[in-house]
């Protein structure tokens, strides 16, 4: 799954070698934590945030395969 995310994450922004994931694994969830360049965190969060909303539904989907739920966080 970090390797889907830091992929779809990589292909958006104009900055790849910024972007960093943390991972945390709590219970039945995964919480990704994803730190982009300045410049690029509108480009992962999108118009009203629709970006960030695709890509928590393609990585729920991901997740759903192994049973569990994924949590996307963008952080500045």
């Amino acid at each position: 799954m970090r390797e889907f995310l830091e992929y779809v994450a990589k292909q958006l922004v104009d900055n790849p070698g910024d972007v960093r994931i943390a991972e945390e694994e709590k219970d039945n969830k995964i919480i990704f934590k994803i730190t982009v360049a300045q410049s690029d965190i509108g480009k992962i969060i999108g118009k009203q945030g629709r970006t960030a909303q695709s890509i928590r539904v393609l990585l729920s989907a991901v997740a759903a395969k192994t049973g569990k739920r994924a949590i996307l966080e963008v952080e500045d």
